[in-house]
């Protein structure tokens, strides 16, 4: 599988975004896929997960909960990251990942993207 993400930017404090991270190579709907970050010196953080089968169950990190939402598009094969009320401690890089299960580890992930940046000014 190859995982493609896109939408990062430059925000103010209180802004929004919408992240996209476009698979192929895989069959969309048997996976859960997730959102991770990690900023300057910091160690990988998890953000969010969806599972892209039928119940579309979702996961989020206390940190974000109520201000990110995480979805995922069958038909197009992109999961996506609704970022609201951004704050400068968002500030960081954010990857997508592949995943046999809804988990919040990184290490049961098996493919990841290349990851975008997101810088959030205060």
């Amino acid at each position: 599988v190859q995982l493609a993400e896109s939408g990062g930017g430059l925000v103010q404090a209180g802004d929004s975004l919408r992240l996209s991270c476009a698979a192929s190579g895989r069959t969309f709907s048997k996976y859960a896929m997730g959102w991770f970050r990690r900023a300057p010196g910091k160690e990988r953080e998890f953000v969010a997960a969806v599972s892209m089968w039928s119940d579309r169950s979702t996961r989020y990190a206390d940190s974000v909960l109520g201000r990110f939402t995480i979805s995922g598009d069958i038909g197009d094969d992109t999961v996506y990251l609704e970022m609201n009320s951004l704050k400068p401690e968002d500030t960081a890089v954010y990857y997508c990942a592949e995943s046999l299960g809804l988990t919040t580890d990184w290490r049961n992930y098996h493919a990841w993207g290349q990851g975008t940046q997101v810088t959030v000014s205060s």
